[in-house]
């Protein structure tokens, strides 16, 4: 049985980023880095910090010059993507 993908949702400064991305070749390469943590959110290196909230994630992609920081929520459904750099 295939493994479900995750759903990406984006927090309020992540949607802010994104309005702001208008270069096609960037949308394509910030969808590759999506599609890749959606089908396997553990792929990112933890980021050192407060164990008080979410575990934040970072997935870099140097190819496409993507980086994204994420958390995945406690049922592995949703990964909130938090910041994005193209």
């Amino acid at each position: 049985m295939a493994s479900r993908r995750a759903r990406i949702a984006f927090s309020d400064s992540a949607a802010k980023q994104l309005e702001n991305i208008t270069s096609e070749a960037d949308i394509h390469a910030l969808d590759r880095a999506l599609v890749v943590i959606s089908v396997n959110p553990d792929l990112g290196e933890p980021i050192p910090g407060n164990s008080a909230g979410p575990q934040l994630l970072q997935y870099a992609d140097e190819i496409e010059r993507v980086r994204l920081l994420y958390w995945v929520t406690a049922l592995r459904t949703v990964v909130v993507v938090a910041y994005i750099e193209v």
